[in-house]
């Protein structure tokens, strides 16, 4: 008797989690069009993503290069559960080396300079440890 077997189809990314990601990347709050302005077509000397996907999660802007993820929090991050989700978030993908740097709207709105700074010191910062 011969056994057939069914595959499942397996997927890196689960094709309800890319199209969100998606879905995301078109309606960006003011805060994201902001730093997207300032990261894109390498303005800031490394390649970025927006809206890009890790397992279940969906990154506001990563670069691959020194894997760094960037978050914009809004208000809602305020929120205790929110916080404890992204501790946890933040926790999962440290883990898994990846680097998590978070600013507010507000930082993104009032401050862009600054945090057009911070981001290209700490890609500095993680690709010289990367070279070491």
């Amino acid at each position: 008797m011969r056994v057939v077997r069914i595959m499942e189809k397996r997927y890196r990314i689960h094709p309800t989690i890319r199209q969100f990601a998606r879905e995301l990347r078109h309606p960006q709050t003011p805060a994201e069009a902001t730093l997207w302005r300032h990261l894109r077509n390498r303005n800031l000397e490394y390649k970025f993503r927006r809206q890009h996907t890790f397992d279940f999660f969906i990154i506001d802007f990563y670069c691959a290069e020194v894997k760094l993820c960037i978050e914009i929090d809004g208000d809602s991050h305020l929120e205790k559960a929110q916080q404890e989700y992204d501790v946890a978030r933040t926790e999962y993908l440290e883990s898994r080396g990846y680097k998590i740097i978070r600013f507010t709207n507000d930082d993104v709105r009032f401050n862009i300079h600054a945090v057009a700074q911070t981001i290209v010191d700490t890609c500095n910062e993680l690709k010289g440890k990367e070279q070491e």
